[in-house]
């Protein structure tokens, strides 16, 4: 387990530590461990081994993807790389910027908080407020977007990629037989087939696999809650969140001007609605919901409760489902940039 996940996990329990000093330990035995396990298995389950369209994925396809991952020159300025807000390297490789919302090429920051892209292959659809159907379809979409990396079209993106001899051979590569394989499309294709790769893993699984001392006692008794409490009711599935666009404040009315699917539908059914969140390795990637307005992760799992069930949890259940979610925290490590080539790195 990382050593920044654990930090979090650890400083949300010590938080809630205080108040709950005089509620006993929870211990879960084995036979409530074999049935909790049951229960999850089929309300949550395993995350499949393969995202969705990876099988046709070459490996020259998703090396690319990793380049371009890294690749500055794809921004108006030369200094945003899709690593800048969805960090693969470093101490903390979340996939995600781990601040409320992110700086652009020009300095200007976007209107939401940039989620993990671990596990984005799974997920319903892409963006906040699932204005892309598929990886490729936003992976295009911040390499154009004024605020983010600025690049004026498609023509600028390729003129860069074209002028830039280390791409032409892996691109040719990925894309045999194509007369012109560097266009913008192609960009996309390589970078989704290399987030098809970026799948988490942690503990939980290890439980629903069978290794029921997969998870501590706390732990077990959060999934329980979890379970019962009514969480389940929008973050199930594998990716336990991210299969279903909701109301923001379903019970309990939440403020906020931004008017999430609404803006790319316009049916008022959908004004408010989000796509849930993953919950997978939610430990490490707060602050929280479309707008970063949370940093704490038990305060965001009060707020949840509240607003989307009209429930007011106790310090001992908010502790006691934070322990879970920590055991959601992903074992994956770094992805760093590939080195560059001899040529490369005589220029």
């Amino acid at each position: 387990m990382n050593r920044a996940p654990r930090l979090a996990v650890a400083s949300a329990f010590l938080a809630l530590a205080a108040c709950s000093r005089s509620a006993p330990e929870p211990r879960v035995g084995r036979e409530e461990r074999k049935a909790l396990a049951a229960q999850a298995g089929s309300t949550l389950g395993v995350l499949p081994e393969r995202m969705p369209g990876a099988e046709a994925d070459s490996p020259e396809l998703v090396a690319l993807g990793r380049s371009l991952w890294f690749e500055r020159r794809l921004s108006v300025t030369g200094t945003q790389s899709c690593n800048d807000c969805h960090r693969l390297d470093g101490q903390n490789p979340t996939g995600a910027d781990v601040a409320p919302t992110s700086n652009g090429a020009r300095g200007t920051k976007g209107p939401r908080n940039s989620p993990s892209v671990k596990n984005a292959g799974y997920h319903v659809a892409q963006f906040w407020d699932g204005r892309a159907r598929t990886l490729e379809e936003q992976a295009e979409g911040p390499i154009l977007n004024p605020v983010e990396m600025a690049m004026p079209d498609a023509a600028a993106v390729e003129a860069v990629l074209r002028g830039a001899a280390e791409y032409g051979a892996p691109f040719a590569t990925a894309f045999p037989g194509v007369p012109q394989p560097i266009t913008l499309p192609n960009t996309a294709r390589a970078l989704a087939a290399f987030e098809r790769t970026l799948k988490t893993r942690d503990r939980l699984d290890d439980f629903l696999r069978g290794d029921l001392e997969a998870l501590s006692h706390r732990e077990a008794a959060g999934l329980k809650l979890f379970l019962t409490t009514g969480c389940t009711t929008c973050h199930n599935s594998p990716t336990i969140g991210a299969n279903q666009f909701q109301v923001l404040g379903l019970v309990k009315e939440w403020e906020t001007k931004d008017e999430g699917r609404f803006a790319v539908t316009k049916n008022e059914e959908d004004r408010r609605k989000f796509k849930v969140p993953s919950l997978r390795n939610a430990v490490a990637t707060g602050p929280y919901f479309h707008d970063g307005s949370v940093d704490r992760l038990e305060v965001a799992v009060k707020k949840m409760a509240w607003h989307q069930l009209g429930k007011e949890l106790t310090d001992d259940e908010i502790a006691s489902i934070v322990a879970f979610l920590g055991a959601l925290a992903d074992r994956s490590g770094p992805i760093l940039p590939p080195a560059p080539s001899t040529k490369e790195a005589d220029r």
